[in-house]
């Protein structure tokens, strides 16, 4: 292209017309728009260096995760924690208040930080849906409003915590304790009563936004190291070989990049050692380096998001990214024009440089000597974790105090190398041992079961029965005697435990009089190849029996031994 043609006209005119407008302009002042000026142009009038966008931002995209987490909760609480649930919380803090001997007291009260403790527990059902539906309904308001203060996402983060100290095993993944430490952080990054988007009074604190960035550092620093000193397929680039197949709980797009070549996985593999052990220090060199720290940071959760079902743990990796992010970088999410927000902060920004500081009140410095107070707590904090990431036995997704304010992190340290599940049956028959039995499969709502149904896709939003479902295909029923639980309430076909499951093939019938648990083998079909022509995603081998045909009947002095409730017959 010639680059004297019209083709240069438009932006040469351009450029004379601006300096035309600025000429007038004292020195120092910013440049001014020009009578055309757009969204796009107006965003680079932000200075960088604050973050008031990026506040409101970063608690919005916190309010989501909220947001999400509560209503799965909502959704699965009764039925996984509940009074009837498959591991009954009541049950729970019973035997934590036998432990220690006594009415509830502070040792027990430390041991599981919970509001349930204050409450009646006669009616938990209701206790459990009272905390996720106000849970929801803050976090709606602050994803909505953009509008957030101290009281409201201090609210949100004991109303999580709650959940998580009582959830047992179906709360006992990376990402509740990393939502808690992130949502711990939020509440500083707020005013204390003040309810407003750009609340001019207190500008967000940089420890606090560093507390951000030293959280997704450790996050993916953690998660490089425990691969780097875990499985071997790390090391020698063949653990994308096994992943996607393998991993809790696949989607579609798994399925296609199962079959990449070779060489596209080992490209995975480098591609996330370098994203994991070598971006996170981009933190800390200057303020460039670090905007491409969370554009890449960023960019590698929206591909991991794309790959698989991994709960809301890739979306909520995000949040800490954006404090990597300014006003200026952040411009362009916001509308231009006089009296808008992005309006406003020019304005303060303006302020600032010409010194036009208000004097500092008395409500300044306490805050300023909370967050101050703050970073001398999550340093402290920070020992045992960093010390844990130095270690060659580093241990992953662990807590090293009772409130989660700071944890380790870590995911897929190891990697599976061929996909077992764990398919529960129920025969009407009333000899479960006659080979005429016609035994039927029950389907869950998102794990691999019939081989002709298509992977789904649920991200951010998590099943938790199915994630734990696949867990315990690698170990056995006695590691996990939930399962037997859920056995038992399937042969009662109760309502509650039957609501986790996409299929009940006992629906509108008499329950089934055995169920029984089966291990197979399952491997992705080939594309082109008879199993995928016949329109199956998956080709599955039974490996043998995970538990033997139960009754109702057998399992009586084993409920009651536990404390369960016998399920009735519906």
């Amino acid at each position: 292209m010639r680059t004297g043609g019209p083709a240069m006209a438009a932006p040469e005119e351009s450029l004379r017309r601006r300096k035309a407008g600025n000429a007038g302009a004292e020195p120092g002042s910013p440049p001014g728009p020009g009578p055309g000026c757009d969204p796009t142009g107006c965003s680079a009038r932000l200075r960088a260096g604050t973050f008031w966008l990026t506040r409101i931002v970063l608690l919005r995209a916190l309010a989501f995760i909220y947001f999400v987490a509560f209503l799965v909760a909502f959704h699965q609480n009764k039925q996984l924690i509940g009074d009837r649930g498959l591991l009954p919380c009541r049950t729970y803090l019973k035997s934590v208040q036998q432990y220690f001997q006594g009415p509830v007291g502070w040792d027990a009260v430390s041991y599981a930080p919970t509001v349930l403790w204050l409450l009646d527990w006669s009616h938990m059902d209701s206790n459990l849906d009272a905390l996720a539906l106000l849970g929801l309904g803050v976090s709606s308001f602050v994803l909505v409003t953009g509008c957030a203060n101290m009281v409201l996402m201090a609210t949100l983060w004991v109303l999580y915590m709650s959940l998580v100290n009582v959830g047992q095993i179906w709360y006992s993944f990376g990402w509740e304790s990393q939502l808690l430490e992130t949502g711990f952080l939020g509440i500083f990054l707020c005013p204390l009563w003040t309810l407003s988007r750009l609340p001019t009074g207190t500008p967000p604190s940089q420890i606090v936004l560093w507390g951000f960035r030293w959280l997704i550092f450790r996050i993916m620093l953690g998660a490089g190291l425990i691969k780097i000193r875990g499985d071997r397929c790390w090391r020698d680039l063949t653990c994308m070989d096994f992943h996607y197949e393998t991993q809790p709980v696949p989607n579609p797009a798994a399925y296609f990049l199962h079959q990449s070549p070779w060489w596209v996985h080992r490209f995975e593999t480098l591609s996330n050692h370098f994203l994991e052990l070598v971006v996170p220090f981009f933190i800390f060199l200057g303020r460039r380096m670090c905007i491409l720290h969370g554009a890449l940071q960023i960019l590698f959760q929206v591909v991991l998001i794309i790959s698989g079902n991994l709960s809301f743990l890739n979306w909520l990796t995000m949040v800490p990214s954006v404090a990597c992010f300014d006003d200026a970088t952040l411009g362009f999410l916001f509308p231009s024009g006089p009296g808008g927000l992005k309006d406003r902060v020019l304005k303060l920004q303006e302020e600032a440089a010409q010194g036009a500081r208000p004097p500092p009140r008395y409500g300044c410095m306490v805050r300023r000597a909370v967050h101050m107070a703050l970073g001398i707590l999550v340093a402290w904090l920070s020992v045992p974790v960093v010390i844990n990431l130095l270690s060659p036995t580093q241990i992953m997704n662990t807590t090293f105090n009772p409130l989660r304010i700071v944890n380790t992190y870590g995911a897929f340290g190891s990697i599976t190398k061929e996909r077992t599940e764990v398919i529960l049956q129920g025969t009407a028959s009333p000899n479960a041992s006659m080979p005429d039995a016609v035994w039927e499969d029950y389907e869950f709502k998102c794990k691999p079961g019939d081989p002709g149904r298509r992977p789904c896709l649920i991200s951010p939003y998590h099943h938790r029965l199915d994630w734990l479902m696949w867990f315990a295909a690698f170990q056995t029923y006695e590691h996990n005697e939930w399962i037997i639980h859920l056995a038992g309430r399937l042969l009662a076909n109760d309502a509650t435990a039957v609501s986790l499951l996409a299929l009940n093939p006992f629906e509108d019938r008499a329950p089934p009089r055995w169920v029984r648990g089966e291990h197979y083998r399952y491997k992705f079909s080939r594309p082109g190849g008879q199993h995928a022509a016949a329109g199956k995603w998956w080709v599955r081998k039974r490996i043998g029996p995970y538990f033997p045909p139960l009754s109702l009947r057998d399992l009586e002095d084993y409920f009651r031994s536990r404390e369960w409730p016998y399920p009735e017959l519906e």
